[in-house]
């Protein structure tokens, strides 16, 4: 189960979102070469990788803030551009443009100082950007909770779109990670649930002005829980197969 859209498009072009996804995608596969070699790829992330250990010995800080452009992965790389596609829009909307990069970079930095403050003896590199954009889905969650999300269901060979709000996908989303990050470690899941769980927070408590200065549940009450704009509405695709009658 995870979200494919939602049906509330941002009223201005979300410029530093797209550039982000470019961004993050450009640097990728600026070092794409070097999954071939292992060695090579962990030298690579020693370097520019978030470190906790290397930081408890007072050495490799730069990665706070690099760490968020570097990715494990096309799957990783491709699930994180789409929640930031998903989010970002509307939450820069809300911000305006250079708000909204400060924004990004702050609940990044701060979900990467969480995963340190909770394992800091950690010599696994942590690398993503799902930290920042967890700051992302806080600020929708908290400004935005009735938007419709469309998810994606699988179930064996069944295949259903359902349309849900967003408090409801985030809120299990960020419960997820909460238990995931008393259950287990970085090194154990190769998930950094705190940096999760962290950024996530920082983004409700960095929005939190923005919406309290728009009426805080008065804001609510005036936009229904959604971005300020015409819903989407799409159509469900129809099938070219055609029908036949039953043979007798």
């Amino acid at each position: 189960m995870f979200p494919i859209r939602d049906h509330n498009p941002s009223g201005r072009t979300p410029f530093v979102t797209y550039a982000l996804i470019l961004a993050n995608a450009g640097i990728f596969f600026s070092y794409w070469s070097l999954f071939d070699s292992p060695r090579a790829l962990d030298a690579f992330f020693w370097d520019w990788a978030m470190i906790p250990a290397k930081i408890s010995d007072g050495m490799g800080f730069a990665g706070l803030v690099t760490s968020m452009f570097l990715h494990g992965g096309l799957m990783h790389l491709g699930g994180n551009m789409l929640f930031l596609f998903i989010f970002g829009d509307n939450i820069e909307d809300a911000l305006g443009h250079l708000r909204f990069l400060g924004f990004y970079l702050a609940t990044g930095l701060a979900a990467a100082l969480a995963q340190y403050l909770m394992e800091p003896g950690s010599p696994i590199p942590m690398v993503g950007a799902s930290g920042a954009i967890a700051g992302v889905m806080g600020a929708y969650l908290l400004m935005f909770p009735r938007a419709r999300i469309d998810i994606l269901i699988i179930l064996v060979i069944i295949f259903k779109i359902l349309p849900i709000p967003a408090w409801l996908l985030l809120a299990a989303w960020f419960a997820l990670q909460l238990f995931g990050g008393l259950g287990t470690s970085a090194a154990e899941g190769g998930v950094a649930y705190w940096a999760h769980a962290g950024g996530f927070v920082a983004g409700l408590a960095l929005i939190a002005p923005v919406w309290l200065a728009r009426g805080g549940p008065a804001f609510w009450r005036r936009t229904h829980g959604t971005p300020p704009h015409p819903e989407a509405r799409y159509i469900p695709a129809r099938t070219r197969i055609p029908r036949t009658g039953h043979r007798r």
